[in-house]
């Protein structure tokens, strides 16, 4: 997940409100300092690498009372909240340092991966921009992205799901849960189109990739399936067009759509630290 810059004292506020259990790592730096510069790739690679926490930089000269209120008196100071409470902090530019600290605060998280090696980019999606054809208005694509209700189909059994990136991603790999027959059966994976596509064209056009998937959907926590990786290198969108669903019949249901893979920006694969997967994974 990007660096959020914090734009002054109240912003600061905001940000920790909104983060709400995630635990939020802070840069505190200035634009004049010299170690600054030198550990803020680091801390932008660790970012992108544990999309369960909140990344902030807060530069000093703009925000003197955030200073103050929590001591900050060297750059670069790195400090680290949980539920808005100051839980650790760490002075200069040590690199093994703040990746410790991170990971301390970040490894239950990241464990919970159901890919190994790959991340659940589902914080990574342009929420405003993402489009669902053919949803019910009952069930709508952002309750259901977030986890708060199933997909289900409104007219027929297809549905076009298009997921933008706020940043561009490498995928990995796609997870689906359906309902008993209205699981999803044939689905169409597009991307990088330059708008969402409408049925007649996703029925016609090439697919980067067509997955099949079966009973074992609707068990557990679904059916993960591989993309074949070297094409899913440099990811700005991705489209699902589900044709059809196991019974055969009008309605589709879906339980859960997560696409895994990882952050493409400032990513150093040497550095990435893999996560034990479960039984089943894909690879």
């Amino acid at each position: 997940m990007p660096v959020i810059t914090v734009k002054d004292d109240e912003d600061f506020k905001t940000q920790l409100s909104l983060a709400g259990a995630k635990p939020v790592i802070v840069d505190f730096t200035a634009v004049w300092c010299g170690p600054c510069k030198m550990i803020a790739p680091a801390f932008e690679a660790l970012s992108n690498q544990h999309l369960g926490a909140v990344f902030l930089k807060v530069d000093v000269d703009v925000c003197e009372a955030t200073c103050a209120t929590y001591g900050v008196s060297s750059m670069p100071t790195f400090i680290v909240f949980q539920n808005g409470r100051n839980v650790e902090s760490m002075k200069g530019a040590n690199r093994e340092g703040l990746e410790a600290m991170v990971k301390k605060f970040t490894d239950n998280s990241s464990s919970s991966s159901l890919v190994s090696g790959q991340l659940d980019l589902t914080s990574l999606i342009d929420k405003k921009q993402m489009e669902c054809l053919n949803g019910c208005d009952d069930t709508p694509l952002d309750r259901f992205i977030e986890g708060n209700c199933n997909l289900v189909s409104d007219c027929d059994e297809q549905l076009i799901v298009s997921l933008p990136f706020n940043q561009p991603v490498k995928v990995h790999s796609v997870l689906i849960k359906g309902v008993a027959d209205r699981a999803p059966k044939k689905v169409k994976v597009f991307i990088n189109l330059p708008k969402t596509i409408d049925f007649d064209n996703a029925s016609g056009l090439e697919p980067t990739q067509l997955l099949e998937f079966d009973e074992s959907s609707t068990n557990g926590d679904g059916q993960i399936q591989a993309l074949k990786y070297v094409k899913f290198q440099n990811v700005q969108n991705i489209q699902f067009f589900i044709e059809d669903n196991i019974g055969g019949g009008d309605v589709t249901e879906l339980v859960k759509l997560t696409v895994f893979g990882t952050a493409l920006s400032s990513m150093n694969m040497n550095e990435f630290k893999r996560v034990a997967g479960k039984a089943g994974d894909a690879h």
